[in-house]
């Protein structure tokens, strides 16, 4: 197996035992992100320098078994939304100038730096992350890694292509909507959004307390890993979390047995989802079931909330361009322009009647878990489709949030919800299966995930990618 191919667990295990070192792993990973680019544009940029720099740092300290936390060498990427210290953040747009001392780290990057991480660059996004497929003004198309010609999904859809393919086991994401768990599942990763706050945010996102930052990973034990280190409070952040009562990855193996699983393949006939979809999810659902959870078939109590959802976020798009010029707003993505223009029209009480229905949503899901332990859903009704929409040609949708129902619900309640790749549909492109756990319980979430791994009922792993690269 090449390195590019090992989780950030096995690769500390590597250094560890001196079977291999950062040095070694940051040449190939960093050799494997040059390789891919042109196919799938994942990257803004390359840190070439920086990471072998911080490589050579780490491997120096490794020799001297004094590795400086857990993450030491593992190479990692971050969204263009996130700030890395000495390289702009550019968030996919033409308005943001390059010029700047770029002197500050988002939370999660200066956990990661704390922690000996490797940062091999920044990956690509949306314009501001807005929608849910990652195409932008400022750089281009990012493609789907087992086929070029259909989207990686969005807003992380960079990070989710460059771990798909090898260019780091470990990347940061956000999501808003659905930004880590739409493009991971299209791309066949693991990628789970926490509570909200558990990750603290620096700057705040203009989104509100809808952005979420998360981990998008090869699998449920890289993620949990990588929560140990991001999540743990910051200053910068006043809507934080305290520090986790426990470490993620410690309770990890303790399985699903005697959970209580609801698992609703529809969300009581709201959502249309393709067969290949549904097979596959119902098929990892009954393997929760054969690793002893109690699963039934059931729904939550809510109706589509997506009136509510576009009030906050079409309002938090236009506060995010209020003050460009019309000169600069012409630069912008034609479809972020429309929503400014839409979210501007709210006024305050448009904005807190849909934080009404946000908050009876919260309630019905927190009534919900009383009975459930985990909720089970398809992550999306679709699979990868054409690159350079925003939605499937033959939907009748125009915005993202048209074929995404399964995840913005639970950004409007700010709950732990993870991806899992679980299959494949015809055409070879994966397939995610959504895990929705209360909020705080987390663990719950990478707890199930992880038995579906030891079990070997997670399907399309990243490797299916890697063979493609």
């Amino acid at each position: 197996m090449q390195l590019t191919d090992l989780t950030a667990v096995q690769l500390l295990d590597g250094y560890r035992k001196g079977e291999f070192s950062p040095v070694e792993a940051a040449e190939r990973t960093l050799e494997r992100a040059r390789r891919i680019q042109p196919e799938v544009n994942a990257f803004v940029r390359l840190t070439e320098e920086d990471a072998l720099a911080r490589a050579r740092e780490s491997e120096e300290r490794w020799r001297r078994g004094e590795p400086a936390g857990l993450l030491d060498g593992v190479p990692v990427t971050v969204k263009d939304i996130l700030l890395l210290r000495g390289h702009p953040t550019l968030r996919g747009s033409r308005t943001i100038p390059e010029s700047g001392s770029w002197e500050e780290d988002a939370p999660s990057v200066a956990r990661l730096r704390e922690h000996g991480a490797v940062f091999l660059g920044k990956t690509t996004t949306p314009e501001f992350g807005w929608k849910g497929v990652t195409d932008s003004p400022l750089t281009g198309i990012t493609r789907n890694p087992h086929d070029h010609s259909r989207t990686a999904g969005g807003s992380s859809g960079g990070s989710a292509a460059a771990v798909a393919l090898g260019a780091g086991p470990l990347s940061l994401g956000t999501d808003g909507g659905g930004s880590i768990r739409i493009p991971a599942a299209f791309c066949g990763i693991f990628g789970l959004k926490p509570t909200y706050g558990r990750v603290p945010l620096y700057p705040a996102s203009a989104f509100g307390t809808l952005s979420h930052a998360g981990p998008m990973t090869r699998d449920a034990a890289d993620a949990a890993l990588l929560l140990d280190v991001i999540g743990t409070p910051d200053a910068r952040d006043w809507s934080g979390l305290p520090p986790a009562p426990g470490s993620f990855t410690e309770g990890l193996r303790d399985g699903v047995r005697g959970l209580r699983v609801a698992y609703s393949p529809c969300l009581g006939g709201q959502v249309a989802v393709q067969p290949p979809v549904a097979a596959a999810v119902r098929r990892a659902v009954a393997a929760l079931a054969d690793l002893g959870a109690y699963v039934e078939e059931t729904d939550p109590d809510f109706s589509d909330p997506v009136d509510a959802f576009h009030t906050l976020w079409f309002s938090g798009a236009a506060r995010v361009t209020e003050r460009l010029s019309a000169r600069r707003r012409q630069l912008l993505d034609p479809g972020l322009r429309e929503i400014c223009v839409q979210g501007a029209r709210y006024s305050a009480l448009d904005y807190l009647a849909a934080v009404d229905v946000r908050m009876d949503l919260g309630r019905r899901m927190g009534r919900f878990h009383e009975r459930y332990d985990l909720l089970v859903t398809p992550t999306l009704p679709v699979t990868a489709f054409e690159a350079g929409v925003e939605a499937p040609r033959n939907s009748t949708h125009h915005r993202w949030t048209g074929w995404t129902p399964f995840t913005y619900p639970f950004n409007l309640t700010q709950q732990p919800a993870a991806t899992v790749p679980v299959g494949t549909d015809g055409d070879g492109l994966p397939v995610g299966m959504q895990l929705v756990a209360a909020r705080h319980r987390d663990d719950l979430v990478l707890r199930a995930a992880h038995a579906l791994y030891e079990a070997g009922a997670v399907s399309a792993p990243p490797g299916t990618a890697f063979a493609r690269a």
